[in-house]
């Protein structure tokens, strides 16, 4: 398929379809996508089909002469001229009249004495994608016109009154069943006007039923996108108006491109950050847009998520040329891990969860100022009461470490390569006594009684995963709120503002997030192996 003009130095002026039935053209909004989709269309010649469900249902139409040529082509020359009629309400009168010169034949025939057979027509095909799309609804015809109902006893109505989206359905397959054979239908938005549920099984079945056309679609929809499993991907990003070229790429189609990566490359014009948690109910996504205004920030729920996303995304750097990034929880992570996954380009907070950040010396003296509170007096509380959560608990958090070491130690030392079981057995005879539990756990106690006894804060956020920690701090109330989920919406609140306190906040959490990893060098069975593999949570 040969493709649109590129900017300077562009090479790729053609698209290998290899048999594929579908193509994506997606990008950001404004970066020339209809340009390019009906550039594109151009090329095409005879076999090109455009369907755009906004203008059938709501342009009308003098007469058909204004129709796109390759519909005109498919309508009788007999249909009802000036009618103010839309494309949708041409499609189905063309349907009307083809199934009536399909019954006149068939009389005609019986009339005659000859043997002869209702064929299924257009309006039939129509009809059954339609009420299989739209179950329990019914399709009549009625004095030459069509009506529907919804269920077997209820009244008849037009398409006037149908829904935006079963319109949209009707007007998708009606103009679907009279593309021209071998045609390259083009779809503007695939996905308007139809619930999510609806869209991908719909262009299923149209392409089963025209399976000797190439469905072109041009979508903003990363879910539809994701969908189109096997299309080549054009990603547009600019257009220059002067030249009438574009900037393209076509996406590899061996980087099993996740759905978040779509979202991401069809709008992002910044820098990416990939975090975790819940786009709408979690604290990363509320709180890091606020702190990296300059980045496109996406939500993936998981830390392996975000550690692959972030890989993946990089591994495309020349294609996109667009830096991303992520942020996972320190959790029990080690300095040789955190360092690991900064080299990857991801932010390890120096503090063990996102929560931990609420509790940072500069937030809290913030948000007890605005409460009209000492700050100082507050922090003091706050931090005595979080060290002695701490020392309660440092047997059971130096449990959890060495755990958390004891795993990652035996994942990398099953990860290397054997070549029969024997080896593997001498590999693995005595690890427990090499690995050595109880002296990790005893180095952690050691190590954690030490932050006790300095009164050292920092650290103990550094390594205290406790969720009922921020609460049981006293952190709310001592700053005038109800209970710890008012105080972490403050401080989103406050993060929101203008002011040089926020900014100072801020930067504060900027820091936290971009603080280098300590010194450590990995003991000898800590050493991953040659294979590129991210620490496991």
């Amino acid at each position: 398929m040969k493709l649109p003009q590129r900017g300077k130095n562009g090479k790729i002026n053609t698209l290998e379809l290899g048999g594929k039935q579908r193509v994506l053209i997606v990008g950001a909004n404004g970066a020339g996508k209809t340009r390019f989709s009906n550039a594109l269309a151009a090329l095409g010649g005879d076999k090109t089909y455009q369907l755009n469900a906004l203008h059938a249902l709501f342009d009308r139409h003098a007469d058909t002469s204004t129709l796109s040529p390759a519909l005109q082509r498919r309508l009788s020359p007999t249909l009802p001229q000036g009618g103010n009629m839309t494309e949708l309400e041409i499609l189905l009168a063309q349907l009307m009249q083809d199934e009536m010169i399909n019954l006149i034949g068939y009389k005609l025939a019986i009339a005659d004495g000859r043997k002869a057979t209702l064929r299924p027509t257009g309006l039939d095909r129509v009809v059954t994608l339609w009420q299989e799309v739209f179950p329990g609804n019914r399709v009549l015809i009625d004095s030459g016109k069509i009506l529907f109902s919804r269920g077997i006893d209820a009244s008849t109505y037009s398409a006037v009154r149908l829904s935006d989206g079963e319109r949209a359905v009707l007007y998708y397959a009606s103009a679907v069943h009279y593309a021209p054979k071998g045609a390259l239908i083009f779809v503007e938005a695939p996905e308007i006007f139809l619930h999510p549920t609806l869209t991908s099984a719909l262009w299923n079945r149209l392409e089963a039923w025209r399976n000797d056309c190439t469905f072109i679609y041009t979508t903003h929809d990363p879910e539809f996108a994701s969908s189109r499993n096997g299309a080549p991907v054009v990603w547009v990003r600019s257009y220059d108006s002067s030249s009438e070229t574009w900037e393209y790429d076509i996406l590899p189609p061996d980087k099993g491109i996740s759905q978040e990566l779509y979202r991401t490359l069809i709008g992002a014009r910044k820098p990416v950050l990939f975090i975790e948690g819940d786009s709408e109910r979690s604290i990363d996504a509320k709180l890091y847009p606020l702190i990296f205004p300059d980045f496109t920030v996406r939500s993936l729920g998981s830390c392996n998520k975000v550690i692959e996303a972030t890989r993946t995304f990089n591994d495309l750097a020349g294609l996109h040329k667009l830096d991303s990034y992520g942020i996972v929880d320190r959790d029990r992570r080690d300095a040789f891990e955190v360092a690991y996954l900064q080299r990857k380009h991801i932010m390890v907070p120096d503090v063990a969860e996102i929560e931990n950040i609420m509790l940072l010396p500069d937030i809290v003296r913030t948000m007890a100022k605005a409460a009209g509170a000492d700050p100082e007096r507050v922090f003091g509380k706050v931090k005595k009461t979080v060290i002695n959560l701490f020392k309660a608990e440092l047997r059971q958090q130096a449990l959890q470490h060495t755990r958390h070491k004891v795993k990652r130690t035996v994942e990398y030392r099953v990860d290397a390569r054997f070549n029969d079981i024997g080896t593997l057995e001498r590999h693995l005879e005595g690890m427990l006594d090499e690995i050595n539990p109880r002296s990790i756990y005893d180095k952690f106690c050691q190590e954690f009684h030490k932050y006790v006894a300095n009164d050292d804060y920092a650290a103990i956020l550094r390594v205290f995963n406790q969720k009922s920690m921020l609460a049981n701090s006293n952190v709310a109330p001592l700053c005038g709120f109800n209970n710890k989920d008012q105080y972490i919406a403050g401080v989103i609140d406050m993060a929101r503002r203008s002011t040089p306190e926020a900014a100072a906040m801020r930067e504060s959490i900027r820091r936290c997030l971009m603080q280098p990893p300590q010194q450590e060098k990995p003991s000898q069975q800590e050493k991953a192996p040659k294979q590129d593999r991210a620490p496991q949570r």
